[in-house]
C-alpha cells in the first residue's frame, strides 16, 4: 500500500491558502455546481490563479451572476457559463459537444443530498445517483479525448462522509425492492464518486488523468442541504465542526492544483490531506474512507454498470 498523502494544510485552511503560489495561466478548467456553495469558491480560486474556467450550472441566471462577480473580484476575464443537468444524461451530452480544445482541470462539484422522496431521473435512476455519479461520470467519460490533450489533466470528485452511510448496493441501486431512505441513498452516491476516482485513475493514468476524491467537510451555509430539516441541521451543527465555504472549497483546490498531488490518483481527501481506511463507521466527524469505497474490485463493477446505466 502506497504511503499516504500528506500537506502542510489542514482543517482551517482555505481555498486561497492552498492555491498561494500556484500559476495556472493557459490551464482550462470545468467546475460544476458553480453557481453556489463551495462550487463558487473553488471556481474563484481558479479563476485567481489564472486559469479559464467554465460553471457549468443548471440554472444560467445564477451561474452568470457568479461569473460576473468572480470575473470582477480576480480580474481574469476568462469566466464562463456552460449549461448542464446532470439527472439528464442528454443535458451531459449536450455540454460535451459544446466543450472545445483540452481540459486540464474537471472538478466534479455539483450535488444533491438527501431527496425526501423516492425520485427518478429522466435518464430512470434514483435522483442522487444520477445526479451525483451518474452524470458526473457521463461527463467525464465524454470529455476523456480533451482531458488526455491536456497530458496531465486532474478529475475531482466532491465525495464527503456521507458515503459511510452505505455502499453501493449493486443488486438494487435505484431502490426497486428496498425501502428508499435518503441518507442511505446519499451516502450510496458518494461511494460511487469514491469508487469512480480510483477506476478511472487506473484506466487513465496511461493518458496522464489522474482522479481523486474528497469530503469538504460539514458546511451548512449552501444549497447542498436544503432538503434537511432545520432540526437535523442544528443537531448536526452539535454533533459536527462546521467550516466556511472557503475552507469548504481547500481540499478540492488542493487537490485541483497542487504540485505535490502530481501523478497521485484514486484517493481520498479530507482536510487537505489522505484519509485513513476504515472498516467501521465511527462517530460523526471522525473520519476516514471506508474499505468498501476504496476497492479496486468495486470500483471496477461500478464502472461496468455505469457504462449500462448511462449507454
Amino acid at each position: 500500500m502506497a504511503d499516504r498523502v500528506t500537506t502542510q494544510f489542514g482543517f482551517e485552511s482555505t481555498a486561497a491558502d492552498v492555491i498561494a503560489g500556484v500559476d495556472l495561466t493557459g490551464k482550462t478548467a470545468i467546475v460544476t455546481g458553480a453557481s453556489s456553495g463551495i462550487g463558487v469558491e473553488t471556481a474563484r480560486a481558479l479563476a485567481a490563479a489564472g486559469a479559464s474556467v467554465t460553471l457549468a450550472v443548471r440554472n444560467t441566471t445564477y451561474g452568470d451572476r457568479v461569473a460576473a462577480a468572480i470575473r470582477d473580484s480576480t480580474g481574469n476575464g476568462r469566466v464562463d457559463v456552460g449549461v448542464i443537468d446532470l439527472s439528464d444524461l442528454s443535458s451531459v451530452a449536450a455540454f460535451v459537444r459544446a466543450w472545445t480544445g483540452p481540459l486540464d482541470i474537471l472538478v466534479n462539484n455539483a450535488g444533491v443530498m438527501a431527496t425526501p422522496e423516492l425520485t427518478i431521473s429522466s435518464s430512470g435512476h434514483e435522483l442522487q445517483f444520477a445526479s451525483n455519479h451518474l452524470g458526473h461520470f457521463a461527463l467525464a467519460l465524454g470529455l476523456h479525448d480533451a482531458l488526455a490533450a491536456a497530458e496531465s489533466a486532474r478529475i475531482v470528485s466532491v465525495s464527503s462522509a456521507g458515503h459511510l452511510r452505505s455502499p453501493v448496493v449493486f443488486d438494487d441501486i435505484d431502490y426497486g425492492f428496498r425501502d428508499y431512505d435518503p441518507f442511505s441513498a446519499y451516502g450510496q452516491s458518494k461511494t460511487a464518486n469514491v469508487l469512480f476516482a480510483v477506476e478511472a485513475t487506473r484506466r487513465w493514468a496511461d493518458d496522464g488523468i489522474t482522479s481523486n476524491a474528497l469530503m469538504p467537510g460539514a458546511i451548512f451555509d449552501t444549497r447542498l442541504g436544503r432538503h434537511v430539516g432545520a432540526g437535523q441541521a442544528v443537531s448536526a451543527m452539535k454533533q459536527l465542526k462546521v467550516k466556511t465555504v472557503e475552507q469548504g472549497a481547500a481540499t478540492s483546490v488542493l487537490l485541483a492544483t497542487s504540485p505535490t498531488l502530481d501523478g497521485v490518483g484514486g484517493r481520498y481527501f479530507e482536510d487537505c490531506n489522505e484519509a485513513p481506511v476504515v472498516e467501521r463507521r465511527g462517530a460523526p466527524g471522525s473520519g476516514g474512507v471506508a474499505a468498501y469505497a476504496v476497492d479496486p474490485a468495486n470500483a471496477e463493477r461500478l464502472w461496468e454498470v455505469s457504462l449500462r446505466m448511462a449507454g
